[in-house]
């Protein structure tokens, strides 16, 4: 009985509504016409017919793929932009309306100029993928603001990583970025300052406890070091006042403290070298630690 119920709703199924002919699918479309009055009975189906093949090579996931590359805000147009190959046109007028098609507008170009250099900046310092992504919105935000006349974009989108940077939590210094930028210090320097000031935003500080881990890893420090490093800061900063000091400082003199309390042979040339600060600031740093300092923080 459930048999007979089940052939008779797919043959009933398959019968056009309107008529009673028979449907058949246009898979190129989508869509199940009628033959006979040309009814169009569904549309937007889904094709499943690959839904449950794995691929375990290059060349299978490339016969799999059915769709173009995902949307990005990394790209001038998003990914969305249709090219016209003009290889098959005959019309000269279409051939030279195809040919202008081409040409990017002054908006684009800007766009583009600004994700290239942003990309560069982020391979080189390993930016996050989201670190990416946000710096390019607030850069839409502020070439809407038409903040960039007269102002470099190379600029604008090196002030734009080093703000998203800081409000990510990103262990990344503005000397690391000043170093990658293709400009001058200053330009970029006076672009945050316009950043922050036209839109408004709240300038946060890095936190220089967020930066140990990276320089004991650079200086090849064992995990104890980076540890005791850490809560020696957290305690310093949670007793004293750090505004105007330099975050790099502050970590140089923690991981000098902590290697001499441990007796592990790093020279102040070395960490300074490392963490790219003088070795004055370095000593500086270390005696307000080493007066300050409460040695009972690991108890």
């Amino acid at each position: 009985m459930v048999e007979s119920e089940l052939v008779t709703s797919y043959e009933i199924s398959n019968l056009c509504p309107e008529c009673g002919g028979h449907t058949i699918l246009n898979e190129s479309r989508g869509e199940t016409v009628c033959k006979q009055c040309g009814l169009v009975v569904g549309e937007k189906e889904l094709d499943i017919s690959h839904s449950g093949i794995r691929a375990y090579t290059k060349q299978e996931k490339e016969r799999k793929e059915r769709t173009g590359c995902p949307i990005s805000v990394l790209m001038p147009d998003i990914g969305l932009s249709t090219i016209i190959n003009r290889s098959k046109i005959k019309n000269p007028d279409l051939r030279r309306a195809a040919k202008w098609n081409t040409h990017l507008t002054w908006e684009k170009r800007n766009m583009l100029i600004a994700i290239t250099e942003l990309k560069r900046i982020g391979t080189n310092l390993n930016f996050p993928e989201r670190v990416k992504k946000a710096a390019v919105k607030l850069y839409k935000r502020v070439y809407r603001k038409k903040l960039l006349r007269g102002r470099s974009i190379n600029g604008m989108i090196s002030a734009c990583a080093y703000y998203v940077c800081k409000d990510e939590k990103v262990p990344i210094t503005l000397q690391e970025i000043l170093e990658e930028a293709s400009i001058s210090d200053n330009i970029v320097k006076k672009c945050y300052k316009i950043l922050v000031r036209e839109l408004h935003l709240k300038s946060t500080n890095i936190d220089p406890v967020s930066l140990i881990p990276r320089y004991c890893a650079d200086l090849k420090l064992p995990i104890d070091i980076e540890k005791e490093s850490v809560g020696m800061l957290k305690n310093f900063i949670n007793t004293n006042p750090i505004c105007g000091k330099d975050p790099k400082g502050l970590c140089a003199g923690a991981i000098y403290l902590v290697a001499k309390l441990k007796n592990k042979k790093v020279s102040q040339k070395e960490i300074s070298n490392v963490v790219g600060v003088t070795e004055v600031t370095l000593r500086s740093r270390y005696k307000e630690l080493l007066r300050s300092i409460n040695f009972s923080y690991g108890k």
